[in-house]
């Protein structure tokens, strides 16, 4: 089973954590930013506090330009791009940069793993890491991608806590993405057309339904049929 195959397999059984919210920059032009955000459908169901929380942190710039194309390689080596798309195409980069001014607190792990990566990659092969050969690339992080788990993560070298938060931050970037959800190919509740009790339940209860009121009722063509609603809520098939 290749790396996407298994890391499909661990979050179609599991359920993902979510993160928070923080920023600054008040005024009139904070409220217009809140007001486009409520038109945007990726916000759809926000509080307005929500959305005014949301404009702050998408206000400011936290990584530079160097940093941002860094974290898109480094993203698309961690989770290879298929068919579907990769890390680029479902924003990971960006929501990398969120999560950063989202929580505070992660800025020097992250900053500093960067400079990390650039550091080792010029040392070793006179170039920074973005620019470094995939292979070389892939040698350098194999140095970091591994951890002792009876150490807790704090007490690893800051490299090594800089790749796993990386890591983290990569899939559920993608995998809370449009793009990563058709790849999971998870379609959430979907309310199939009614086609009736099935027919052992009716027989452990010693019951039937009338033959008459089943045909007029009870279409059982239509079992696997996804149900679909008018604007007014009211069921169409």
């Amino acid at each position: 089973m290749d790396r996407r195959k298994s890391i499909k397999s661990i979050l179609l059984g599991s359920v993902a954590g979510g993160l928070a919210l923080h920023g600054c920059k008040p005024g009139e032009e904070q409220d217009a930013l809140a007001q486009e955000l409520a038109r945007d459908e990726k916000y759809f169901g926000r509080t307005p506090e929500e959305l005014e929380e949301i404009a702050k942190l998408n206000a400011e710039q936290f990584f530079n330009e160097h940093e941002m194309q860094t974290i898109e390689v480094l993203s698309n080596l961690i989770l290879p791009p298929n068919e579907n798309g990769g890390p680029t195409e479902a924003g990971v980069p960006d929501f990398i940069e969120f999560m950063a001014k989202d929580i505070p607190e992660l800025q020097t792990t992250l900053r500093g793993g960067l400079m990390w990566l650039d550091h080792k990659s010029n040392t070793d092969y006179g170039t920074e890491f973005k620019s470094t050969p995939e292979a070389s690339q892939k040698e350098v992080l194999d140095a970091i991608a591994f951890y002792d788990p009876e150490l807790p993560m704090d007490e690893h070298p800051l490299e090594i806590q800089f790749f796993n938060l990386m890591r983290n931050l990569t899939l559920t970037g993608y995998y809370t993405s449009k793009v990563g959800i058709q790849d999971l190919g998870y379609k959430g509740n979907m309310p199939n057309i009614w086609d009736g009790v099935p027919e052992d339940v009716l027989e452990q209860h010693g019951v039937s339904y009338d033959q008459e009121w089943l045909a007029k009722c009870v279409d059982q063509s239509k079992r696997g049929e996804i149900a679909q609603w008018d604007e007014d809520g009211n069921l169409l098939t």
